[in-house]
């Protein structure tokens, strides 16, 4: 039966285990990517607004699960690097949950023994699906996979053309272009709030245009049917 204990299990979860587990993961990225040499490295934490930046990190406004690491390019380039930084999360997650695993086996941290037994549960369920090679959507292939295809055939042979791990410039561009239209956004809904929208024109305004336009309008019709009478009376009297 689901209980309030449970209900709290699932909030602490989702909003404290998961996004430590996934912070876990992208470090790993970074630790092994820095080893390795890469150039413009960015571990970024949360999505939305930035709060700040400070060299290699980002810490974005809306923080949940939502982090990721990004580079622009390795250094040495090499088939063994490559696998090094996608085997990466995987070796971090494992060595984390392994090493709390061990505390408790010990008999360590025996009062948040739940706690910890479900954070190593998670740990593990992102090792699962990060490590058995397999295609996700639209046909983006895991860690695992891309391991398995460095490994097997020394490059990349699926057929998606996405990155697994994005370019920190094209992510840079990308967040530029988001938030000019989020500042856009912003600036409309405060005229609209406010009620200075250069495009809103009130209702009566608005009808007055339109009646006038149609007495316009109607007065040209009634001024061509008049100029057409006296030119078929003319043409009569010519023809007379």
């Amino acid at each position: 039966m689901f209980g309030i204990s449970d209900l709290l299990a699932l909030v602490i979860s989702a909003f404290i285990i998961l996004p430590v587990v996934m912070f876990i993961r992208e470090f790993g990225y970074l630790f092994v990517s820095l080893l390795c040499g890469v150039k413009n490295p960015r571990f970024t934490i949360g999505s939305g607004p930035r709060i700040f930046k400070y060299r290699f990190l980002d810490i974005r406004k809306y923080y949940h699960v939502y982090s990721w690491f990004s580079f622009d390019e390795i250094k040495r380039k090499s088939n063994f690097t490559y696998i090094l930084i996608y085997a990466a999360p995987i070796l971090t997650n494992v060595i984390v949950a392994l090493t709390f695993n061990t505390l408790l086996a010990n008999g360590f941290l025996q009062e948040q023994a739940r706690f910890w037994n479900r954070f190593i549960f998670y740990a593990f369920f992102y090792v699962l699906f990060d490590s058995i090679p397999m295609l996700t959507t639209h046909g983006k292939p895991n860690n695992g996979m891309i391991i398995y295809e460095l490994i097997r055939y020394g490059k990349r042979v699926d057929y998606s053309e996405d990155e697994i791990i994005p370019s920190t410039t094209q992510v840079d561009e990308d967040y530029d272009e988001e938030m000019k239209k989020v500042e856009k956004m912003q600036k409309k809904i405060e005229q609209l709030k406010s009620g200075k929208d250069e495009k809103s024109i009130p209702e009566t305004e608005v009808v007055g245009e339109r009646i006038q336009e149609d007495l316009t309008v109607t007065a040209e019709n009634i001024a061509k049917e008049e100029l057409e009478k006296e030119l078929e009376q003319h043409d009569k009297k010519e023809g007379t």
